[in-house]
């Protein structure tokens, strides 16, 4: 490894300012410059926002550029620090996992000093940039292989307290989901970490399918809605309008709620994002591609539900997800 990682500028300087977090080089790659963002008007809330932890979800670094660009006229106190792009080997190859060591960036925090480049990426911001802030918001998306609405997300929380206000600050975006999901595969998520350290963290996913322009006007006023709660700038907060209707409801998902596919084959939906079905309701329909007289296999909900994720018509392996269902949260 080659130095310590460092900042270019001082987080607890006044007014605007814009630098570098320097991620170190090492045997895989040489060091890494990432663009930060300060912007600290005094007391209020301490607000990190990221963008580009998963380098093929757009949406979050575009957005956290448009913040960047009205921010300074419109925030009235406290402090955001916005990283737009945290992992750029992967949004340059535009791909999940960085490139250099296959490694998925959202799945190794707090990282490691000594490791490879993600994990020092991880452990760069862990310790240099996570501590300024009290809140974090993460931005994320779905991807081009899934349908999924503009939607606030976090996980169980064990501690009861950090839990109400994490779920409190995911509503405040008004996006047409607040989701409450259970996740297996959390060990080394960002969430996780901070969490951990008691930050209230909310990871917004963007909605899936291509980047488009309503679709980021919704997620830029999601974030707006949220900085009004965090009282950092002025305005009143409104339901961002997605498929002619503004409306939120908060839901929450179970790892047995991910329906996965019986066999190989191309997956058809045959529902969309919000549908409310009933048990027995039609899913989609896997099409086998090997054989012609193999017949085509309905997939249906296991219970009253709400479509919370549907799968792109694509080709899928067996024992992959399809679709994800939700229902109403129940405290």
């Amino acid at each position: 490894m080659n130095g310590i990682p460092h900042l270019t500028l001082d987080l607890d300087q006044p007014g605007v300012n814009r630098g570098h977090l320097v991620v170190p080089g090492g045997a895989d790659c040489e060091e890494l410059w990432l663009p930060v963002f300060s912007l600290n008007k005094g007391e209020g809330s301490r607000l990190l926002i990221t963008g580009g932890c998963h380098g093929d979800e757009l949406e979050g670094p575009i957005v956290a550029r448009r913040l960047i660009e009205w921010l300074p006229e419109a925030q009235t106190c406290g402090r955001v620090i916005i990283i737009p792009v945290l992992n750029p080997p992967a949004v340059r190859a535009w791909s999940r996992n960085t490139p250099i060591d296959g490694l998925n960036l959202n799945r190794v925090f707090p990282g490691s000093p000594d490791g490879s480049v993600t994990e020092r990426i991880a452990d760069a911001i862990s310790r240099l940039v996570l501590p300024m802030a009290d809140t974090v918001f993460d931005l994320h998306s779905f991807g081009l292989r899934w349908d999924f609405p503009p939607a606030s997300t976090t996980h169980p929380i064990a501690n009861a307290d950090l839990m109400a206000k994490t779920l409190r600050m995911a509503e405040a975006f008004k996006l047409p989901v607040t989701l409450l999901w259970e996740h297996n595969d959390t060990p080394g998520m960002f969430d996780t970490w901070a969490h951990s350290q008691g930050k209230v963290f909310v990871c917004a996913e963007f909605g899936g399918g291509t980047v488009g322009s309503e679709a980021l006007a919704i997620y830029e006023a999601g974030v707006r809605n949220a900085l009004i709660a965090l009282e950092l700038v002025e305005g009143k907060a409104e339901y961002p309008i997605f498929r002619q209707r503004k409306s939120s409801q908060t839901l929450e998902t179970r790892s047995s709620d991910e329906l996965k596919s019986p066999a190989p084959g191309i997956f058809e939906p045959r529902c969309s994002v919000l549908d409310e079905i009933e048990q027995g309701d039609l899913i989609g329909i896997l099409h086998p591609m090997d054989s012609l007289s193999a017949g085509s296999i309905d997939i249906r909900a296991p219970t009253a539900s709400v479509v919370c994720a549907v799968k792109s018509g694509m080709h899928v392996e067996a024992d992959e997800a399809v679709a994800m269902l939700a229902r109403p949260i129940k405290f």
